[in-house]
């Protein structure tokens, strides 16, 4: 698939779930995507926590949402984030499940970033029968890279 074809599904995606950001990517399209379009930015915005125990996407810029213990909102994310990313980038976002990074997606799109892009399913993924998350699907059960932070 195309780096326009990515996006174009990406956006369609968004529109039909109705973001208030660009769209929407599943895991390895978001892969294909951040490989293929220069200047494409993942961004993990798990807590530090999460990062050293459950592990990485190589290269991605970290920066927490909400911090461990508590998931206290980090009020110095939309700073962060603008001190590590340029608002020119195509950034997509990914956490656990795909929830913080929905909501890292709005800030950063009302922050003025203007290509931003949600990674559903997040790094994990769903709970399966045995409610372990990286089974059914997410960024590890697609086989993707990841390294151990």
């Amino acid at each position: 698939m195309t780096t326009e074809n990515l996006l174009a599904t990406a956006r369609e995606r968004g529109a039909q779930l109705g973001l208030a950001y660009s769209g929407a990517l599943l895991p390895a399209e978001a892969w294909a995507l951040r490989q293929a379009l220069p200047g494409s930015v993942i961004v993990d915005v798990r807590s530090a926590a999460e990062w050293q125990f459950v592990g990485v996407v190589p290269e991605a810029v970290r920066v927490e949402l909400r911090t461990f213990p508590g998931m206290v909102p980090n009020a110095q994310f939309v700073a962060q984030l603008e001190a590590q990313v340029a608002k020119d980038a195509t950034v997509l976002f990914i956490c656990r499940s795909g929830a913080r990074s929905d909501e890292a997606a709005k800030l950063a799109a009302a922050a003025g970033y203007r290509e931003v892009y949600n990674i559903l399913e997040g790094f994990e993924g769903d709970r399966d029968a045995a409610q372990q998350r990286g089974n059914v699907n997410g960024w590890k059960a697609a086989g993707l890279p990841w390294i151990q932070g």
